[in-house]
């Protein structure tokens, strides 16, 4: 057994057992903070000029090369070139993260503007590291872009898997508790609102590489507390899935489904509460 005398050396030797070709935990997460804040300056009240703009884009390139220099040795492509792509990628990212905003609005009587959905709406949030941490994912990148959406899990409450597949126009409602596994496709103009999980129906490591979450159709909309499991399992377009619905097969399209219980009300004068009751 490890004393304390001896765990240091015992610390070292585990250590060096581990790989260490890895990117910065600390690093990876102000990088994606600082991309976002590039991307919706009026978050932290920056002034813009262009002068400024291409400053912050510098930087933030070569902070994405310090990233990625513990990795070069595994990446399909040269450091240089993967920053190239990845960047290459932010304007149309950035439209449909704008379009996303805007369906926040159009959708949501909360949502006064898109400026308020970008400041404060975890589930913008998300979205937009999902969509940044996806373009990582496509560009087979290791360890960056589970790093990054673990990190607005972590913020959020709202864990996506940055190889899940989402279309135009997303938007989530309060947002806590919701999973999107890896292999989910998710449709255009899709709306889901708090504990959803779009799951698989069983966890198998010989499922690795295979599809094993669910399909979501366009224009579905899938309420609160509602599980959807199985990679055979499709929403068809322009469905509406109730609350708490519990759902292992697929669903024909301008469906609703919805999960049927018993509600009863009566007068509390009749009713008498055992001793010492806690709820």
């Amino acid at each position: 057994m490890n004393t304390i005398e001896n765990f240091p050396n015992y610390l070292l030797e585990q250590y060096n057992s581990f790989r260490k070709e890895v990117p910065s935990m600390t690093k990876s997460h102000r990088f994606i903070d600082n991309l976002i804040y590039f991307l919706f300056p009026f978050k932290i009240d920056k002034k813009c000029s262009l002068p400024l703009i291409e400053l912050n884009l510098a930087q933030l390139q070569l902070d994405f090369k310090d990233l990625l220099n513990p990795l070069e040795a595994i990446l399909d492509k040269p450091v240089n070139d993967i920053s190239t792509l990845f960047f290459s990628q932010i304007p149309a990212l950035y439209e449909s993260l704008i379009e996303d905003a805007q369906l926040f609005v159009d959708f949501d009587p909360a949502a006064r503007s898109r400026e308020s959905v970008i400041l404060y709406y975890p589930g913008f949030y998300a979205i937009s590291v999902y969509r940044l941490s996806h373009q990582l994912f496509g560009l087979k990148i290791p360890y960056l872009p589970r790093m990054i959406s673990e990190y607005a899990h972590s913020k959020t409450g709202i864990d996506i898997h940055p190889g899940a597949q989402i279309g135009k126009h997303f938007f989530i409602d309060h947002g806590t508790g919701i999973v999107i596994g890896e292999t989910t496709i998710i449709g255009n103009n899709v709306k889901i609102y708090q504990g959803v999980t779009l799951g698989a129906a069983s966890v198998d490591k010989s499922m690795k590489g295979k599809k094993r979450h669910p399909t979501i159709e366009d224009n579905v909309i899938v309420y609160s507390g509602s599980t959807i499991l199985g990679g055979d399992t499709v929403i068809g377009h322009d469905t509406v899935v109730g609350g708490n619905v519990w759902l292992t097969k697929s669903v024909d399209p301008f469906s609703i489904v919805y999960h049927e219980s018993k509600v009863v009300i009566r007068d509390s004068k009749d009713f008498n509460p055992p001793i010492n009751f806690v709820i």
